[in-house]
């Protein structure tokens, strides 16, 4: 009897000792690490900040890349290249890790210097107001009339010489106290539609300002589907707007759903002598930013994206209004002042 019950305990602690063999069998499997890591980098010499990477490890299966610009990427194999944007020469980190297929990483970081030339704006169009006499009208139309152009201004718009000339070398723009068409002030407003518009670029203004309280001239651009989609959903850039009541305080501002009115998304800055001397006034306009200048100054920057409506053809306007709700009551002894521009160009 006993010679029996110790050969079922044997055969129990066999079957027990079996049974945990059996259960723990994965966990008795060996995991290979990724091993002898390298990473290198070719960066390009030809300012365009391209930079090849090539990572090699033993017993890796894939491999991630943190690229030191807030960009990632992972990849199958350690072959990538990246193009960095941010101008000038920079160091930049970069951290490569790679995977076994038993889910063990090993990493390696490096640091990269890369130069990024950004590409020279090429002219795509320009009025240079060379040519004396009316404007140009193959660039050039007009918007006429007295109805307050929404703002309560005060102005007939006229395609007159009187109020819109080219003469020596640039386009004269005259708003003058006069009695005209029931109206107490003429002015011109000149525009583009219909006959040049662009999405993106780089706009240079050269300009002289009217003085004068109650002056209120801007240069300016509209979405091209503003008969369609109407205003501020087709979007509004004024590159340039002064009131002679606050000499000297430029407005760089955007008009869109949201921001229009006294809620548009803008900036003001200040200079000296913006009635007496020229100064450029400019707008950089890609897919993601839209940025306003003085003298290659920068003061007003927003983000573009998808949702605003600035990624469609715009056209140029460029008036002297006179009162209204921006530009305040006109000086009694207001008769006459001039809004000088020497020349318009579109880069790309």
């Amino acid at each position: 009897m006993k010679y029996i019950q110790k050969v079922v305990t044997i055969l129990f602690s066999f079957f027990v000792l079996l049974s945990c063999k059996k259960a723990g069998a994965d966990n008795g499997a060996i995991k290979i690490p990724p091993a002898n890591l390298v990473l290198n980098a070719v960066v390009s010499t030809d300012g365009s900040g391209t930079v090849a990477f090539t990572a090699t490890a033993d017993n890796a299966v894939s491999y991630g890349f943190e690229f030191g610009d807030g960009n990632t990427s992972a990849l199958i194999t350690g072959t990538t290249s990246h193009q960095y944007t941010l101008a000038g020469s920079n160091i930049f980190t970069v951290t490569v890790t790679a995977q076994s297929s038993s889910a063990l990483v090993i990493k390696k970081t490096i640091q990269v210097t890369v130069t990024v030339i950004p590409p020279v704006p090429v002219l795509f169009w320009s009025e240079e107001f060379n040519t004396d006499g009316a404007p140009d009208p193959a660039k050039w139309g007009y918007d006429l009339g007295a109805n307050g152009w929404g703002n309560a201004e005060l102005e007939d718009y006229t395609s007159r010489p009187e109020n819109a000339i080219v003469q020596g070398g640039v386009l004269k723009i005259n708003a003058i106290k006069e009695n005209y068409n029931g109206s107490a002030y003429t002015s011109a407003r000149l525009v583009t539609k219909d006959k040049f518009s662009f999405k993106y670029g780089k706009v240079e203004v050269r300009a002289k300002l009217p003085s004068g309280v109650g002056t209120w001239p801007a240069i300016w651009m509209l979405g091209s589907d503003i008969g369609s989609a109407g205003w501020p959903a087709s979007g509004e850039i004024d590159i340039m707007e002064h009131l002679g009541r606050t000499l000297n305080t430029i407005y760089g501002t955007l008009h869109y759903p949201g921001h229009s009115g006294g809620s548009a998304d803008g900036t003001t800055t200040v200079i000296a002598n913006a009635t007496t001397e020229f100064h450029i006034y400019s707008l950089e306009w890609s897919a993601s930013s839209i940025k306003i200048f003085v003298d290659d100054q920068l003061y007003h920057t927003t983000a573009n994206s998808s949702n605003l409506p600035f990624n469609h053809d715009f056209f140029f306007i460029v008036n002297v209004a006179i009162g209204g709700g921006f530009g305040g009551p006109v000086d009694p002894a207001f008769t006459r002042s001039t809004m000088e521009v020497d020349y318009i160009r579109v880069y790309k």
